[in-house]
């Protein structure tokens, strides 16, 4: 929308503050011990079985979100229960990517398999409306506010992340 100046007989635009302005831009800082502490401790009151497996595979695997959900039962629970460590092949860089599970970790993602009845050849942490196909990371989101509200880190975190194949040149 422009505006017409009587005076001089130009047209300018409407000055808007920046959707971005007061926020936190760029590279995000990293989760404090105390944060994750507090964020796991609220998913096992809640009793989110799922959200606390998820989240705690991905602190260890430091795994890029599209990553952690195209795991497969296999990659982290070979024989049906899970493992100390796992390799996984990234989406985005093509690298293997060898990550150990925490004890905590290993004891969320075997209560969680028992739960929810995955077997190997599945996707670890499918949609929620099509059992054979992936969770999608963009739902990630959705998942860990409530304890990363909680917990207050990410009051004035903004943006998304993408994550894709390997760029091509």
């Amino acid at each position: 929308m422009k505006v017409r100046n009587h005076e001089n007989h130009t047209l300018t635009a409407p000055q808007r503050a920046a959707w971005n302005k007061g926020k936190l831009i760029g590279a995000k800082p990293p989760l404090r011990p105390k944060h994750v502490w507090s964020i796991r401790t609220k998913l096992q009151v809640e009793g989110r079985v799922s959200e606390l497996a998820m989240f705690n595979v991905a602190i260890d695997s430091k795994l890029r979100a599209c990553d952690v959900v195209a795991l497969k039962v296999e990659d982290v629970a070979p024989n049906g229960y899970a493992v100390e460590r796992a390799t996984v092949r990234q989406k985005k860089t093509g690298q293997p990517v060898r990550f150990e599970l925490t004890e905590q970790a290993r004891q969320a993602i075997d209560e969680y398999l028992r739960a929810a009845g995955r077997k190997p050849g599945e996707f670890l942490f499918p949609s929620r409306r099509n059992r054979d196909r992936v969770f999608r990371p963009g739902n990630i989101h959705g998942l860990c506010p409530t304890g990363s509200r909680a917990s207050g880190w990410m009051q004035t975190a903004s943006g998304r992340t993408r994550c894709g194949g390997p760029r091509q040149p």
